[in-house]
């Protein structure tokens, strides 16, 4: 609530007859020639400041941004509101939980510990595909869901009746992002404050990296750890630089045959490839009033993938048509035009802005491609896909496959005029394929495996399979343009008399259920689900690491002969050990093309000069003679989708189906923990907290958990997907009485923190470099005579139990990557006081602070390797107590000591970039900021 108004900038805008207080942006000299991203900032400054935290000083450094400067101000920004999903949302209601309890031991009222900004949360991480191909599968897998994550849910209905402004969407409903922009997003915001009706842009802060998807909207807001999220529920701004705005100039349109997924796949190659960490992106110029509403959220969904912290379209027309098709009412489209008008928020192509940097794309100039096999900036022109495919299988296959020789293995494994490399008996093509192929080739092994499976279909397995071919993710499931494609190509693929392979497991998991009426209302429906893309779930799915096991069949002959089988899926991440625990190369690509490669089978495709199958009268199938025509998708979706198809959609969006009002849901301000549940247990993080911090201190004495080379993400350091009886967290789980089969994922037990810690660092593909060889969750333990390999949980508890702190030394790109705050409070509960890199990832930085974890990095152009470390050193941090007395220093000495008692030191720089962060690091974390904060008015 803003206690002052240095500038006059308080006013009243009328529209419709109804008043509203607005605070001008004129009012300020300067911010009319700010960019989009930046005028929303300044609004967000003149209408939050109070003389103390936000300063008439702060309003005028952002009023009079150089877009040439490094970010070296810092600014207080307060969303408007919160955005999460419930893998990790589930954390943030469970520490509100336990800081009600916490501030009740201080001495102050539970219900003080409340949110005072609108939250929401989406529960669409928790559905498993477990059953597809199927028309039961949708229910079979609610039904699954439910048995799994009943305690969870229990315990959100709960925390949406304890707190006031928490509203939870239930399980089936869509995915956060899609349920956003189709929904959840004002645009601009209406709220009473002290009797007035005020307005102002809508913003947010989520608890998901993709939050930006909602940048396409004109809304700014982005991912946040779900430690942030909590801190801005409770009235705490985000602390920020003012930042460098990277002007992304679009012009040109699409052109026939590329499609919205192979934009954003081009713009995330080449802002990667500029450089964009920790900026804003705001797209300008003619094009932008031609990209479409579903365009743009798909770009600004990559936003993570491509490194800025936002990726912004301004508010014109296109934004006001969406808001009106998706059902929004006529009082709120015309709130938004007139205040972008007012406020000069409403782009004007004609007007030169001043940017930091610039960069340009001619829609025109996009091909066709695909992303992969483990990043998705990683594009591939699909006309290359398969050459790419060939050069990088090099590096997932032994050097012994065919008589010592890699090249003459994947030669002899896929010969040029002899692809797909597949025999597909149990299809109508198993008599007519003409690649098909025996087990032996010009004498020498080849690497096809015969399967047949519990229903009896037979066919051969070899590298390149496609295992996963799956339609998910909001990402692209919000965009009609790909999703009628999709349907448009399977209805053309099965008029031709094509199937899918047997051995893919084919699914669709749409972003909400108004896709599914649009597929209806278009007739669409039938010729997908003869391909095998029933409706599986509405949730993220694939995307998340839910793709669910593969026929038992399958993953046992992919097991037992270490094939790298591949997955295709419409999503935005694709890291190694990410999408299935069998899968090793994962590829980003269109929803048509998911289909196609569903049919082709095989990474080994090249779609310009293999033939898909074959038709009714035998002849060749290519995809250009199914791809569908771009007139007749935009024909498709004129007649296809209306605003009723929105409204019916969301009709009592948060009452939940007979499931979730069947639940049991316990009452009172604080939560009834129960000590057997294994889903939600009360975290530790205030046990023995006092009313002020304790004094912080250097680093004596510490030894290296893990040794980690570059772009290690926090998907790598963050328990997700599943896992299995004999790591510690399925030890731990056998021990509560849990059988396997009710494991279930990391991500669905995120509120417990027992299950958590032990994943934390455990994923089956981080490389820890201080044992050579070995993959997974495994690290020395130098508390035992000559360091044996073990756990990382296992050895972290030696450590704990000797006195010893931890330190984690890793290279460039630390933490990118969506996993969010496990990735920092795992870090922080095993026992690691400070992380050595050479580059962070920002969200990532800022969570370890939040967790009372030292971020450092090593000095310009030097790494681990550089200065000689082995990981088997102890090593010590001085200069810490520098903070005591209020000051941040640049540097901290770090020392090494060796075995043999030589030392090595180099002046780390400390990554606390404000004081905001300073405080949070002095208190022990941020929510035990929050909290003294709360306990002491």
């Amino acid at each position: 609530m803003s206690t002052v108004d240095s500038f006059g900038s308080k006013g009243v805008l009328n529209v419709a007859g109804t008043d509203y207080e607005i605070f001008r942006l004129n009012s300020v000299e300067g911010a009319d020639s700010l960019p989009f991203s930046l005028k929303v900032l300044l609004e967000n400054l003149l209408r939050t400041e109070d003389g103390a935290n936000i300063t008439a000083d702060h309003v005028r450094a952002l009023a009079g941004w150089d877009p040439d400067a490094q970010p070296d101000t810092e600014i207080q920004f307060t969303p408007a509101r919160v955005i999460m999903q419930d893998f990790t949302g589930v954390p943030c209601v469970v520490d509100l939980a336990t800081m009600r309890e916490a501030i009740k031991d201080l001495g102050g009222d539970p219900k003080r510990v409340n949110p005072l900004a609108p939250a929401e949360m989406v529960i669409d991480h928790s559905v498993q595909i477990d059953v597809f191909g199927n028309s039961g599968a949708l229910e079979r897998n609610m039904e699954i869901e439910y048995q799994r994550n009943g305690e969870r849910y229990q315990f959100l209905r709960w925390g949406q009746t304890a707190f006031d402004d928490f509203k939870v969407v239930p399980p089936g409903t869509g995915i956060v992002h899609q349920v956003n922009i189709e929904y959840l997003a004002r645009t601009i915001m209406t709220r009473e404050v002290d009797g007035v009706l005020r307005a102002y842009p809508d913003t947010c802060v989520g608890t998901d990296s993709h939050t930006t998807m909602v940048n396409g909207l004109g809304v700014l807001g982005w991912g946040v750890g779900g430690i942030e999220a909590e801190a801005a529920m409770l009235g705490q701004p985000v602390s920020m630089l003012i930042p460098r705005v990277v002007g992304f100039k679009l012009s040109g349109s699409i052109p026939a045959g590329a499609t919205a997924t192979d934009v954003v796949l081009t713009i995330t190659e080449q802002l990667r490839q500029h450089g964009v960490v920790g900026k804003f992106v705001e797209f300008y110029g003619e094009g932008v009033a031609a990209v479409p509403l579903a365009n743009r959220a798909t770009i600004g969904n990559m936003s993570p993938e491509f490194g800025s912290t936002a990726a912004m379209f301004p508010i014109d027309d296109v934004t006001l048509e969406y808001l009106r098709l998706t059902g929004r009412s006529e009082q709120n489209v015309a709130l938004v035009e007139a205040y972008a008008k007012e406020q000069g928020l409403w782009h004007d192509a004609s007007r030169e802005i001043k940017f930091s940097e610039y960069l340009e794309l001619d829609l025109s100039t996009v091909v066709p491609s695909i992303s992969g096999p483990k990043r998705p900036q990683d594009r591939i022109i699909l006309s290359e896909a398969k050459a790419q495919f060939r050069d990088d299988l090099r590096n997932y296959v032994k050097e012994d496959l065919a008589d010592g020789s890699l090249d003459e293995a994947i030669d002899e494994s896929f010969p040029a005029s002899d692809s797909p490399s597949f025999t597909a008996t149990a299809t109508h093509l198993a008599d007519t394929a003409p690649h098909a192929h025996g087990p032996k080739t010009n004498g020498r092994p080849s690497n096809k495996v015969s399967v047949t499976t519990a229903d009896g279909r037979e066919f051969e397995l070899d590298h390149g399979a496609v295992s996963i071919a799956s339609i998910t993710s909001c990402t692209n499931t919000s965009n009609p343009s790909v999703m009628l494609a999709a349907a448009l190509l399977a209805r053309n693929a099965v008029d031709k008399g094509l199937t899918s392979k047997p051995w893919v497991k084919t699914s669709v998991a749409p972003g909400s259920k108004v896709v599914t009426d649009y597929y209806e209302k278009s007739g669409l429906t039938p010729y997908l689900e003869k391909l095998g893309f029933y409706i599986v779930g509405y949730g993220c799915a694939t995307c998340i690491g839910n793709s669910g096991p593969l026929d038992a069949e399958i993953s046992e002959a992919i097991q037992a002969n270490d094939l790298s089988v591949t997955a295709v899926l419409s999503g935005n991440r694709n890291f190694e050990g990410r999408i299935n625990p069998d899968v090793k190369m994962n590829y980003l690509a269109s929803p048509p093309l998911v289909i196609a490669y569903a049919l082709a089978g095989t990474m080994d495709f090249d779609f310009d000069a293999d033939a898909l199958g074959q038709d009714q009268d035998g002849n060749d199938v290519f995809l250009k003679d199914i791809w569908p025509n771009p007139v007749e998708v935009q024909k498709v979706i004129d007649s296809s989708i209306d605003k009723e198809m929105f409204a019916r959609g969301y009709e009592g969006v948060f009452d939940g189906d007979d499931r979730w009002k069947a639940l049991d849901t316990p009452a009172g301000d604080t939560f009834a923990w129960d000590d057997k549940s294994t889903y939600v247990r009360k975290p530790p993080y205030f046990e023995g907290m006092k009313a002020q911090p304790e004094p912080v201190s250097d680093i004596t004495g510490a030894r290296v958990l893990l040794k980690l080379g570059d772009s290690v993400t926090t998907d790598h350091i963050s328990p997700a997907g599943s896992f299995k009886s004999d790591t510690p967290a399925g030890q731990y789980l056998l021990a509560n009485g849990v059988e396997r089969k009710d494991f279930n994922s990391y991500g669905s037990r995120r509120g417990n923190h027992e299950v958590m810690i032990r994943g934390t660092f455990a994923n089956i593909r981080i490389k820890n470099q201080l044992l050579d060889g070995v993959e997974g969750g495994f690290t020395r333990d130098f508390t035992q005579a000559d360091g044996p390999q073990a756990y990382v949980y296992d050895a972290a508890q030696n450590y704990q139990a000797a006195g010893t702190p931890l330190v984690v030394l890793a290279g460039k790109e630390y933490g990118s990557g969506s996993s969010r705050d496990w990735a920092a409070k795992g870090t922080a509960l095993l026992g690691v006081k400070a992380v050595v890199a050479e580059s962070y990832e920002r969200i990532h930085r800022s969570n370890l602070i939040g967790m009372g974890v030292l971020p450092l990095q090593f000095p310009a152009g030097e790494s681990a390797a550089s200065l000689g470390l082995a990981g088997t050193e102890t090593f010590s941090v001085e200069g810490v107590t520098e903070l005591n007395n209020g000051n941040t220093p640049r540097t901290l000495k770090v020392t090494a000591t060796a075995e043999d008692g030589t030392a090595k030191s180099f002046d780390a720089v400390l990554r606390i970039d404000t004081p905001g962060e300073a405080d949070y690091y002095r208190n022990g974390g941020i929510l035990q900021y929050v909290l003294r904060q709360i306990s002491s008015k």
